[in-house]
């Protein structure tokens, strides 16, 4: 019912946010008197400031047009190489040279935890120069109709193992945060299978793997609370007229409730700013703020079955650490892994995946040897500075980068 009253809310404000854009747009227009000054532009800046606190934000593009290789500017343009009613794998092609190799390959898998692949949108344009990047676009469970099925845990890793098999040898996958879980899973599998798509490197970065290690909020919410409580409660219907109605969803709203609630005041204060910018005329500034939130604040619906699944299992059992971990009917085995080299990331002051839980899991890959096991810890950098921002750029995309060209396979390209 949550739901229902939540688009309805939505519905209801419309007229209120078209007059908000209305007021924006007379008081932001040069031709405008009001518009040179303070009193006007406080105006302008309230309206704009409602409008786009009640709005919903669609899913953003990506937007990567281009990159730099061997010092020249190249076109970048989207393909879809693989879909599935869940998610679509994306290809970034760059437009080489003529003789130039691609490098190595990455496949990103991106996080299904409430936001859009677009959250790795600094990720995949720091990767490009590097090597062919690939990255899972999970789509929006409300826009998934009922027809086409369940979405759990098992069809999540069921999707790794496809597009790794998709791709082939000699693939270097990254997990950023939740998919580190399913992804180990299928690299696990595919090396218990002797798969010979199993990638040459696994980098796991800031995953919860071991969440009774240095728990954070997010773990403790789910301990103290049980399944069941996130059964009733957060556990919601889509209604009319999304294409997944009546399929049982976790909402993306409820997800950002969440993210919102843990940081309340840092969001608080940025909104502050932001009005004080636009009132100052400080078009820089107020265009980072609308970047950012425009990303944040853009969430998806993920299926009540993957999410209740994942909370259980990781978060409230420990299934993994305790090698009770099932993949449909077979229990994951850390010491299957003896091909896939692996690479733990963590960021020192990240309050979403504590200290030491994506590390865990060099230690249970015993058959590995420990050449094949690096693990490397961003000194202060919080949890989205682990994948993005001047930090991951100058310090983590340089070590996977040489992390993947020192694990290739026989015969795989280096990366630039």
């Amino acid at each position: 019912m949550l739901y229902h009253v939540y688009e309805w809310q939505r519905a209801a404000l419309e007229p209120a946010r078209a007059l908000a854009d209305a007021t924006r747009m007379t008081f932001s227009n040069p031709l405008n008197p009001f518009s040179r000054n303070a009193i006007g532009r406080s105006i302008a800046a309230s309206a704009e400031l409602f409008e786009r606190m009640t709005r919903r934000y669609e899913k953003p593009a990506f937007g990567l047009s281009e990159t730099e290789i061997d010092g020249k500017t190249v076109a970048v343009s989207e393909e879809i190489v693989w879909r599935h009613p869940f998610c679509n794998l994306l290809h970034f092609r760059r437009d080489l040279p003529k003789g130039r190799s691609e490098g190595a390959r990455y496949l990103l898998v991106a996080p299904m935890s409430g936001h859009y692949a677009t959250l790795l949108r600094g990720t995949v344009e720091a990767m490009l120069p590097h090597g062919d990047v690939f990255i899972t676009d999970w789509v929006d469970a409300r826009d998934v109709p009922l027809s086409q099925g369940a979405f759990d845990l098992d069809s999540y890793i069921d999707y790794v193992v496809e597009m790794l098999q998709h791709l082939g040898p000699n693939t270097h996958v990254i997990a950023v945060c939740q998919p580190s879980v399913p992804v180990y899973a299928a690299v696990a599998k595919m090396n218990a299978d002797n798969d010979p798509a199993a990638p040459a490197t696994m980098i796991l970065m800031g995953g919860p793997m071991d969440t009774r290690l240095s728990p954070t909020a997010v773990n403790d919410l789910a301990a103290q609370k049980g399944i069941a409580w996130f059964r009733d409660n957060v556990i919601m219907t889509v209604p009319w007229p999304h294409p997944g109605v009546g399929r049982k969803v976790y909402p993306g709203f409820m997800q950002l409730s969440g993210f919102m609630s843990m940081n309340l005041d840092r969001h608080v204060i940025a909104h502050k700013d932001y009005f004080l910018h636009l009132v100052q005329n400080d078009g820089d500034s107020a265009e980072k703020h609308r970047d950012f939130y425009d990303e944040y604040l853009a969430v998806m619906d993920m299926t009540a079955e993957f999410y209740l699944q994942t909370v259980e299992s990781v978060f409230i059992r420990h299934d993994l650490p305790l090698g009770k971990f099932k993949y449909r009917d077979w229990t994951v085995d850390a010491n299957a892994i003896t091909q896939t080299a692996i690479l733990t990331i963590e960021g020192e002051k990240d309050d979403i995946t504590g200290h030491g839980q994506t590390r865990a899991v060099l230690d249970w890959c015993k058959a590995l040897p420990d050449s094949m096991k690096v693990h490397y810890t961003q000194p202060n950098v919080g949890h989205y500075g682990v994948f993005n921002g001047s930090r991951f750029r100058a310090n983590i995309v340089p070590r996977i980068v040489e992390f993947a060209n020192t694990h290739a396979s026989k015969g795989q390209a280096k990366a630039a």
